[in-house]
Formats: structure tokens, sequence, C-alpha cells
């Protein structure tokens, strides 16, 4: 008879624990970097994804103790301190959208479909034009793939000031690109 595997313990265990022996944070890090580290990819280049990345988890190391244990998943905290260095990188990302809209798409950031390294030049200039609070929901859900629920923890809102985000954000791209679509017919 073999013996239980022992399930791994969550990230609210693995915080808690790293207080005491910090070298425990890296399991944290194992486990959520890659995904981060799209996401930052996605939303500013690869080149600037490697800092942001470093720099999320540095935070994260150095806020630890403020972490709510109530939370088992890390993940929407992860994305929330990323998404607020996003924002200071944000005049570089919008300065990108225009640039791809200029150049039809050939140095925007990353996507997931149909060519991972280009963004169609109507998008890059909806984007850039989105709020940054609509933006950064519409690309929590889109590119990191975070529930509602999870998006407003990354960005300490309730669940119902992300849905009007999306909501606003979705209704506008959709304006905007069919009026472009229209203008180009």
């Amino acid at each position: 008879m073999t013996a239980p595997v022992a399930a791994a313990p969550d990230d609210a265990a693995v915080i808690r624990q790293s207080i005491a022996d910090p070298d425990r944070f890296t399991e944290l890090y194992d486990r959520h970097a890659p995904a981060i580290h799209r996401y930052a990819a996605r939303r500013l280049g690869s080149d600037a994804a490697d800092d942001l990345m470093a720099e999320t988890f540095l935070i994260a190391f150095r806020k630890r103790r403020r972490y709510d244990p109530a939370r088992a998943d890390a993940r929407p905290w992860l994305y929330g301190i990323a998404t607020r260095l996003i924002a200071r990188h944000r005049r570089a990302e919008l300065d990108r959208y225009r640039l791809a809209e200029r150049i039809g798409g050939q140095a925007a950031p990353p996507v997931p479909a149909p060519d991972p390294h280009t963004l169609h030049p109507s998008l890059a200039r909806a984007l850039a034009e989105l709020p940054k609070t609509h933006r950064d929901a519409l690309l929590l859900v889109a590119w990191a793939e975070l529930s509602y629920e999870e998006v407003a923890a990354a960005l300490d809102v309730p669940v119902g000031t992300v849905r009007s985000r999306l909501s606003r954000a979705r209704a506008r791209l959709r304006t905007e690109l069919t009026m472009e679509e229209s203008w180009t017919n």
C-alpha cells in the first residue's frame, strides 16, 4: 500500500511560513513567476517583463507580513502588484500602442493570437485610448485569465466595479473597431 502524497501548501501557508523561513518564498515564486512574466510581457514587451516580474516578487516578499492569510491563492495579490508597477510604465505602454498603430502593428506587444508578436494597429490604438482603469481590468481578464473576483482583489475594487469597467471597455472597443472597419470599407 502506498502512502498518500501530501498536498502542497496553499499560497497563504507558504507566505506565512516564509516569515520565519524566507527561503520558503521561492515556492511562491516558482508557482507564479511564469504567469506574471507572461502578463508583464504582454503589457510591456519582453524586455521589461524580466525586471517587472522580479520587482513584483521583491515587493511581495517585502510586504508578505501584510498578506491576508484568508486568501489561499496569492495570484490576485501578485497581479495587483504587477498591475501597479505596469501603471508606472504606462507612458511607455501608450507609446508602444501608438507606435504599433503608426507602423502597422510591427512592434506591438505580444498577444496570444493569431501572431504572438503583433497587435493590429486598430486594436493598439483602441487599447491606448481606453482609460487606464478599464484597460487594466480588461487585460487582467483577457491576458492573465483572472476571474472577475480575482481582478477585483488584484485592483482592490468591488466586483461590481470590475464588471462596469469591463462592460465600458468592451463597448468602447466595439465602437472604435466598428468605426475603423466602416472607414476602411
